[in-house]
């Protein structure tokens, strides 16, 4: 063998171990992503509004968070911590169960946010968040009502 072929022999194997690294942290990207993926599966959880809720029903068991405007009259006291109420974007309302304590500034009129699942026409929530001051109201609620055209900035 000469020194020329020698030398090309050993370029060829530059080459193709420079392939393999690619190909393999190619993989490693891959495979990482989707455990990234798998680990957030459950912690991911989607804003819907009433109107989406209606429209398109979620799949059964997803959970997802919803908000609106707590309707005036809906809520309901039950036995110990239940509660029930209805939130509306003020095109659809969706009826709302929800067993705890509620936030202190939870009330109707407000606008609020449920984490939960639907349970046939009803969500069942296991978190309500209520605004913390009187003009504050969650951007998710903000950009569903503006979407239907009702909103009305306080600063204006």
């Amino acid at each position: 063998m000469s020194g020329k072929q020698e030398f090309r022999g050993l370029k060829g194997l530059k080459k193709q171990r420079r392939i393999q690294i690619v190909a393999l942290a190619a993989v490693a990207l891959v495979g990482a992503t989707a455990l990234v993926g798998y680990a957030m599966r459950d912690g991911i959880n989607f804003f819907r509004s009433p109107s989406q809720v209606v429209s398109e029903p979620p799949a059964p068991g997803e959970t997802f968070r919803i908000g609106g405007l707590v309707v005036e009259g809906s809520i309901t006291r039950g036995e110990g911590t239940e509660v029930a109420f209805a939130v509306t974007d003020t095109n659809a309302t969706v009826p709302v169960r929800y067993t705890g304590v509620l936030p202190d500034l939870f009330s109707e009129g407000q606008g609020m946010v449920a984490l939960g699942r639907m349970e046939g026409e009803t969500f069942v929530a296991t978190e309500v968040l209520a605004k913390h001051d009187e003009t504050y109201m969650p951007k998710e609620v903000v950009d569903a009502l503006k979407a239907q055209g009702v909103y009305q900035d306080p600063d204006s």
